[in-house]
């Protein structure tokens, strides 16, 4: 069996293993986003998938209806924008929890680069210089684990460089393991 249809398949188990699992939790977080906050509970955002092709990607909404729609990391000062729970489902990354729609509809994976925003420019550029576009992006990364939010573009580039030419079914196992300690520990979010 191939590395892809290995992967593939491997998201579509632990999708519909998660799904199973984690159903009573994600009623009980969309009702607690609900509750703390005015708007959905979900927050649909379009990012960049596979060959640069945009499509819509969900998480339990961790900042208030009003945020500007860019990249965390630009906005003056994102604590003021956050719900009253976006803190904690950021440290927890129980907002990431709708993507796993986006993996069972087969726009993302388990493991791959972070889906860039639409307006993201420098980053897809940079990717689609260094081939990374042709990666299916993924709820985690080897850029994930190795600083998250932290990053500078260039270097998250270089990291999802990196996992390009080292991929295998082995090398997302070991990211999928580094991921959840790095969940578990709340490493690398900045609010």
């Amino acid at each position: 069996m191939s590395y892809s249809i290995a992967k593939r398949v491997f998201d579509l188990l632990v999708v519909g293993v998660a799904a199973v699992v984690l159903l009573i939790p994600v009623i009980f977080i969309a009702a607690a986003v609900k509750v703390t906050s005015p708007g959905p509970a979900l927050y649909w955002s379009d990012r960049v998938g596979r060959s640069n092709r945009i499509f819509r990607m969900p998480k339990f909404r961790s900042m208030r209806t009003d945020t500007p729609a860019v990249a965390t990391h630009l906005l003056g000062d994102p604590r003021s924008y956050l719900t009253p729970i976006g803190s904690f489902l950021r440290r927890s990354s129980l907002d990431e929890l709708p993507q796993l729609w986006c993996i069972l509809r087969g726009d993302m994976s388990l493991v791959g680069p972070r889906p860039a925003l639409f307006n993201q420019q420098d980053l897809i550029e940079l990717r689609t210089a260094r081939g990374v576009e042709a990666l299916l992006p993924g709820l985690t990364g080897w850029a994930q684990i190795n600083g998250r939010d932290e990053l500078p573009i260039p270097v998250k580039v270089k990291l999802d460089e990196e996992y390009l030419t080292r991929r295998s079914f082995m090398f997302d196992f070991r990211i999928l393991l580094l991921t959840a300690l790095k969940v578990v520990r709340g490493d690398g979010v900045d609010h």
